[in-house]
């Protein structure tokens, strides 16, 4: 399934070399160094274009990942959400400032919830993947780990199943007074696009940005399991018994995540995607700007982070993403002229032992890349 032309295909061999580039080849070979299996990464700045990737596509085999393979994106699934509310917006059909239960009645939500609220996570509403409180205290919510999950991987939720579970949960706090991380916000905003259009998010996702932009390598999956060709695998390691099992989850019905994280691209397909969003192509430029206007303190506007990109000065735009053994990172200039796209694939646990070394990991690329640049604050966990 190749969707490149040959002078492309030898673009991407040519690059994939790492010879031009060595520096990056180097830093993808220390984040596999550092218990990763496998990277891909894609770099687009004055230099112009490198592709190149490290480590393995597969256990127990030896060769690297795909240098355009599909994966998981992950929360970066929220970017790509928000802007098609945005864009909804700009089309007259959605107000940020409007209450979403206006839209949503059913879920008889706080009438103080706004739609800038979904996109920005200030509306308290509790995550349906689980609530982790500055104290210690953790409040489980859907099964997204350990043998319960793995047992039970290719088991259909509807988007509103997570919303109602989450709605019988406490507020975190109370409308637009804090912020906190919440995939439900994601998934209500689903909804709102499904009741807005009257179509599905799939054909509000075409319609809107894949079809436009030549996405064909980026897939909103639902409930298919499986991930196009070529990729490479993701793992998970659990424990049965005392006994540690490691099982391969690269197909998963992604519908316990829904818009939280669900959907599939490639490092082109983000590159392609960031840069037209960060170069004005899909959003006017009102839009845009509250989108990058970051909340106080947090860094996040309406679906990215908005980070300081260290010692040189200046601004990235970001928005990463981890499910089950797999790890996106999307890096933009305000412009769109310089990007930074990876995909990690790892061995995934519940006690999430590649946290540390994944943002060590994230950090070392933003730095090689942007000169200095700093990630203090990731989306990088769809928990």
């Amino acid at each position: 399934m190749n969707q490149f032309n040959s002078s492309e295909n030898m673009k991407e061999k040519r690059f994939a070399t790492g010879q031009d580039r060595p520096e990056l080849q180097k830093a993808i070979q220390e984040i596999v160094d550092s218990g990763f299996l496998g990277v891909q990464l894609r770099v687009h700045d004055e230099q112009g274009e490198w592709v190149g990737s490290a480590g393995v596509s597969k256990l127990g085999d030896t060769a690297k990942p795909p240098t355009n393979g599909h994966f998981r994106i992950g929360s970066n699934t929220k970017t790509f959400t928000a802007t098609v509310v945005l864009q909804l917006v700009a089309e007259g059909r959605i107000g940020l400032e409007d209450p979403v239960v206006d839209y949503l009645s059913e879920f008889g939500l706080d009438r103080r919830i706004t739609v800038r609220m979904l996109l920005q996570h200030t509306s308290g509403v509790f995550n349906f993947t689980g609530e982790y409180y500055e104290d210690g205290k953790v409040v489980p919510g859907i099964p997204w780990q350990g043998q319960e999950w793995v047992d039970n991987r290719f088991k259909t939720y509807r988007p509103e199943e997570l919303v109602w579970l989450a709605l019988t949960k406490s507020v975190r706090f109370e409308p637009g007074t804090g912020w906190s991380y919440s995939n439900t916000n994601y998934v209500l905003a689903r909804l709102l696009i499904e009741k807005v259009t009257g179509s599905s998010l799939v054909e509000e996702m075409q319609r809107l940005i894949l079809r436009p932009l030549g996405l064909s390598g980026t897939v909103v999956p639902g409930t298919q399991s499986m991930i196009p060709e070529p990729h490479a695998h993701a793992y998970y390691r659990y424990e049965d018994d005392g006994e540690q099992k490691t099982v391969d989850i690269t197909n998963q019905n992604p519908s316990w995540i829904s818009t939280g994280g669900d959907m599939i691209s490639t490092t082109k397909d983000l590159h392609t995607f960031i840069s037209a969003l960060m170069g004005g192509k899909l959003l006017p430029a009102a839009l845009l700007a509250e989108m990058c206007r970051p909340y106080p303190k947090i860094g996040y506007g309406l679906g990215v982070f908005v980070q300081d990109a260290g010692s040189n000065g200046g601004t990235i735009i970001t928005h990463n993403g981890g499910i089950s053994g797999y790890a996106a990172l999307m890096y933009s200039t305000p412009d769109g002229s310089k990007t930074l796209t990876a995909s990690i694939n790892y061995v995934d646990d519940a006690a999430m032992s590649l946290a540390v070394p994944f943002q060590k990991a994230t950090q070392r690329l933003v730095e090689e890349v942007f000169g200095g640049g700093q990630t203090s604050r990731q989306g990088d966990q769809v928990e």
